[in-house]
């Protein structure tokens, strides 16, 4: 614990004081348990909304395990995220489907209207962008999710509607 509070005393990359506490938290109640490093980071992920390296760097020294290891595991997974993410998370599905109906074009329009690229996030933190394979419904193709909601049959003209109404509902 006094480990934990020497590594991230005035540690900016580890956030509020509140995250630094829940994420102490966390890895102090399941440090013990065998194969704990996957949990750890899955909970650490919601805390800081991505995976910093410093904080990387702290549960791999509380484990007492090489920052490889983790590292390995983060950048393995799909599932976590070394880039922060927006309050709207926006996939493109690119797999087979929606690719030959033209989701690579609805992408293109995605990141045209919001000014950044495929998996960033816009300066405001409304907005990120990645691309997936598949989301399994490939009837609707082309389609876009933001957030669970999913949009299917989709034109770059639809596009700016829909980012639209999210900007709107976030004001």
């Amino acid at each position: 614990m006094e480990q934990f509070e020497a590594t991230c005393a005035g540690c900016q990359a580890l956030g509020t004081p509140e995250q630094r506490a829940q994420l102490q938290k966390v890895i102090a109640e399941s440090k013990s348990t065998p194969g704990c490093l996957m949990h750890i980071l899955q909970e650490a992920q919601g805390i800081y909304g991505y995976l910093p390296m410093q904080v990387q760097r702290v549960i791999a020294e509380e484990l007492g395990i090489p920052l490889s290891e983790v590292y390995g595991v983060v950048t393995f997974y799909s599932q976590f995220s070394l880039t922060p993410k927006g309050k709207h998370r926006i996939n493109v599905c690119l797999g087979t489907a929606c690719y030959v109906k033209g989701s690579d074009k609805i992408l293109e329009e995605v990141e045209k209207e919001l000014g950044i690229k495929c998996g960033e996030c816009t300066e405001d933190g409304l907005f990120s962008i990645d691309s997936c394979r598949c989301v399994g419904a490939c009837g609707l193709a082309p389609v876009m999710m933001v957030g669970e909601e999913v949009y299917g049959k989709l034109t770059p003209d639809k596009v700016k509607g829909i980012l639209d109404s999210y900007k709107e509902a976030s004001k």
